[in-house]
């Protein structure tokens, strides 16, 4: 069954190789679109995972997170994935997803940070403003609502400025931020392979026979045209 394998993929071959040079240009250009939709196809398709992962760092299900992570990356590892991204105002094309954050879920473990550094302190100590946490609490949330602010930062930043107009809990300010956990910590990128031996990618490595044929013929075509060249040229006696 191997021998006869074998002898399919010689005979194959041989016939490529009697190909006229126009057929198998011809055949590079269709093997170039099709490999051009299937790219594009696993661009979109990583998009919509992507957008999975969004949706449900939004929603907050933990498990339906970690789940729709697991997928993005399996898919982003097993398949050719162009993408284009923003760098220093420039679009530059990258293999992969590219960065993207998961706000939302920051958003939620800086608010438990918080939570918890309010508890300490009040537990710990007292002070003569009464609940500082609600009233600090109250005016950044009614910034957030104003500006729109979708990155947890702001808000935290507006949390420890106006903190810090109280200086018998101004020790609140130094506590948050040991706690606050990092935003690279929410930042994830998972890259693709160069080549993978996936739909587009056995596409492409078609097109690479079929151009390194063309190129070797292209070689030994210039080849004898100069031997040639050299043959008719005359001898001085």
């Amino acid at each position: 069954m191997g021998g006869l394998s074998k002898n399919k993929l010689r005979q194959t071959l041989a016939k490529i190789f009697r190909l006229s040079s126009w057929k198998i240009a011809l055949i590079l250009v269709l093997l170039g679109f099709w490999a051009a939709t299937l790219l594009r196809y696993d661009h979109i398709e990583m998009t919509n995972l992507r957008d999975a992962v969004m949706a449900a760092d939004k929603e907050g299900n933990e498990d339906k997170l970690a789940t729709s992570l697991r997928e993005l990356q399996s898919f982003t590892l097993k398949h050719i994935v162009f993408n284009t991204v923003q760098q220093n105002g420039l679009e530059i094309i990258t293999f992969g997803t590219g960065p993207f954050y998961l706000e939302n879920q920051y958003l939620r473990k800086a608010n438990e940070a918080i939570a918890k550094a309010k508890a300490e302190i009040d537990k710990n100590s007292s002070n003569q403003y009464g609940n500082v946490y609600k009233k600090v609490a109250e005016i950044c949330d009614a910034k957030s609502r104003k500006n729109g602010w979708g990155f947890n930062a702001l808000y935290i930043k507006c949390y420890q400025d106006e903190l810090a107009k109280y200086p018998e809990i101004s020790t609140m300010d130094a506590y948050g931020a040991a706690v606050l956990p990092s935003t690279e910590l929410f930042r994830y990128e998972y890259s693709s392979p160069y080549w993978y031996p996936c739909g587009s990618g056995i596409i492409i490595l078609i097109m690479v026979i079929l151009a390194l044929i063309l190129v070797v013929r292209l070689i030994i075509a210039i080849f004898l045209r100069i031997a040639l060249i050299f043959m008719n040229h005359p001898r001085k006696k």
